[in-house]
């Protein structure tokens, strides 16, 4: 092998190891900033992670919403109709954001309730996000598979 030739591959392989561990350090940095979403039945059936941020999607149950007199914060429950959480979130609800509309919060877990960050509600009366829907979905396949379960 002639020197030019060595020369050669040896440029094309560092650049071909270099291309690898840059596209291995964006994969692991993207992973690092997803957030998928749970419904409350697949946050009780421990898939959601326990020590990051993930989004809840749900529907805010009738009757469950308090708002604190002297600050921003508001208590309410999301419920995908058989399992619920409990959400705490301090700051302005969406103008669209009540009882009985679908919501997607992002935040984490902290000593058995959801600490949301955001909250975001649907559109119209009619929407529900794609991705409440198929978790709701999931969750009642779950609960009709189960012993005991509804149909």
């Amino acid at each position: 092998m002639t020197p030019t030739r060595r020369r050669r591959l040896i440029v094309i392989s560092l650049i071909l190891v270099a291309v690898a561990i840059a596209a291995m350090l964006t994969v692991f940095a993207l992973q690092q900033n997803m957030t998928y979403l749970f419904s409350p039945t697949e946050v009780h059936e421990g898939h959601a992670p326990a020590d990051a941020r993930f989004r809840l999607g749900g529907v805010v149950e009738e009757h469950s919403v308090k708002r604190s007199g002297d600050s921003l914060k508001v208590d309410f429950v999301v419920t995908d109709r058989f399992q619920t959480i409990p959400v705490e979130y301090t700051g302005i609800l969406p103008d669209l954001f009540r009882e009985g509309q679908s919501i997607v919060a992002t935040g984490a877990m902290k000593d058995g309730h959801f600490v949301a960050s955001e909250v975001l509600a649907k559109h119209d009366e009619t929407y529900m996000p794609p991705e409440v829907a198929d978790a709701i979905a999931k969750a009642k396949a779950a609960h009709v598979d189960k012993p005991g379960g509804r149909p």
